[in-house]
This record gives C-alpha cells, structure tokens and sequence, in this order.
C-alpha cells in the first residue's frame, strides 16, 4: 500500500486486539456509563515506505523495493480480492496517506504503552513474526 514521504505509524494486530480488549473490560466493570473517549491507535515508530521496504529486505534475505506513491496499481490489486467501490475506497485512504502521512499525536505512543502496560511492538518484530508463519 503506498505510504508516502511523511510515513505512517505501523501498528501491530496484537496490540490493536489488546487495548481493545482492556479498554470493552474496563467499560464493562465500570459503576456507571463512561464518556466516550477517542484512543489513537498507534505503532511503536513512523516509517515510510522505504523503511518498511528495508525491514522486509532485512527479514526476508533479499531485496523489498518500495513501490512507489502511485495508489492505482494498488486500487488495480485490491479489485481482484474485493468489490471494486471497497478498492476505490482503499485507494482514496492510501492518498490520503501519500498526502497527509498518519503521524501520532503528542502523546500517543505514550498513552498506547501505558494503557498496555508494556512498550509497543516494533514493526520490524512483526514483519520477523509474520515471516515465520
């Protein structure tokens, strides 16, 4: 998926499903009905496509090239495994992410880590885990 020059904070699945699940657990035990909040879900660092690139080259023993900024080869991928307005979809956030990045706020690897109560997966973790399945 393009990225862009400004880079997007990767995230990893099981830190998604862990904060999720402390955050429904703690709504649950609550005494009364809690406001609601918004929780920026992020990674443990912000990469560009050309980092994500060198850490699969690095996984993988060979050359990742990145791609390129360029979302209409990817909207082309993703309508051959899904409904093409859900392609077109995913193209328009993918621009949005070669043109904006998605760069956590102030505060929100801290908030993320300290909800967990553990540091953040790193991405390059991940890509290691992911290989080995």
């Amino acid at each position: 998926m393009p990225i862009g020059g400004k880079g997007v904070a990767m995230v990893d699945a099981r830190d998604i499903a862990e904060v999720a699940a402390i955050e429904l657990i703690r709504r649950d035990r609550a005494p009364e009905k809690l406001p609601i909040e918004r929780i920026n879900v992020v990674g443990a660092e912000t990469l560009t496509g050309e980092d994500v690139a060198a850490i699969w080259s690095d996984v993988l023993g060979r050359p990742v090239v990145y791609g390129g900024d360029d979302p209409s080869g990817f909207e082309q991928n993703m309508a051959t495994v899904m409904p093409r307005w859900m392609a077109y979809e995913m193209r328009l956030m993918a621009e949005r992410y070669v043109s904006d990045g998605m760069i956590p706020e102030a505060g929100d690897r801290e908030r993320m880590a300290s909800l967990l109560g553990r540091p953040l997966h790193a991405y390059h973790e991940t890509a290691v885990r992911l290989a080995s399945a």
